[in-house]
């Protein structure tokens, strides 16, 4: 089976020497490493995946574990290859209900197979919403919207979650919050092409240029910012010449979005996909 595991902390020496003693000690085969110094932070981060027999799944977390009490580290050991249950989903929405909606739709109808464990948002506008679809609700935002980015993951950590959806979440997630879910393990929905128009109001950049076609962009996050190469789903849609600008959001924020960003969660949970070195892979 395949193991992710991830680990951040404050910087100092000797930090990964530990992990890939363990692992090596285990009988595991390495397949990716990655590590980054983020010296503004004094934040170290690190990535290792690695394949080992399901037996000594235990040992792995036991020893995580000790790594973690004798290091300082946040150590995270987690699999992609989910045996037994449904991978559990956390979906992180601010203000529009659409895809959100369109997400747990699809898992109530059996299109992803998936389960809705939790919505966590830094507002209250989608609380009707987790109500509706009877999904427990975590608010982590202050009176102005500011999220609270360590609850976020301690929310996901007590839920064991697989995979965070942000479904036009609005909030920038940190490095240290990505690192801690690194691995294909957070999913974005961008409201517009990309590499084009990777703004925050893209439907506008892409009028301004008089653009006819618009879409939408289904990726993963990544703790180095690299929009482009983690594309899981794109979408698009045509108009007219002459089409206002008011009409080209609606039909982007109400159709095209979320079908997006369904296809995109659906491939991801079937593992039709995966990330592999910051590239997407064809699961075979």
């Amino acid at each position: 089976m395949q193991y992710i595991i991830t680990a951040v902390g404050p910087d100092h020496r000797g930090l990964a020497d530990p992990i890939v003693h363990c692992v090596t000690e285990l009988g595991a085969n390495i397949s990716e490493i990655q590590m980054f110094d983020h010296d503004e932070e004094s934040l170290f981060s690190m990535l290792t995946r690695v394949e080992l027999a399901p037996g000594r799944a235990d040992e792995l977390h036991a020893a995580a574990a000790d790594i973690s009490d004798r290091t300082g580290l946040s150590i995270r050991t987690w699999s992609p290859d989910i045996v037994g249950r449904k991978p559990r989903l956390a979906i992180c929405a601010t203000y529009r209900t659409e895809t959100p909606r369109a997400v747990l739709t699809a898992i109530h109808n059996g299109l992803i197979n998936a389960e809705a464990a939790v919505m966590i948002s830094n507002r209250q506008a989608c609380r009707s919403l987790a109500e509706e679809f009877d999904v427990p609700w975590f608010t982590i935002g202050d009176d102005q919207g500011n999220a609270d980015d360590e609850r976020l993951v301690s929310i996901c950590d007590e839920q064991n979650i697989d995979y965070v959806v942000l479904a036009r979440y609005m909030r920038i997630l940190p490095p240290a919050s990505v690192w801690k879910y690194a691995g294909g393990r957070i999913i974005n929905l961008h409201h517009g092409l990309l590499p084009s128009f990777p703004g925050m109001r893209p439907y506008h950049d892409a009028y301004a240029v008089r653009m006819l076609t618009y879409g939408a962009t289904c990726h993963f996050i990544i703790p180095e910012l690299d929009a482009g190469n983690q594309i899981i789903n794109q979408s698009t849609f045509s108009v007219s010449p002459g089409t206002s600008i008011d009409e080209i959001v609606r039909r982007g924020q109400e159709e095209n979005e979320p079908a997006c960003l369904v296809e995109g969660v659906r491939r991801v949970v079937a593992g039709e996909v995966r990330l592999h070195f910051n590239r997407i892979v064809a699961n075979s």
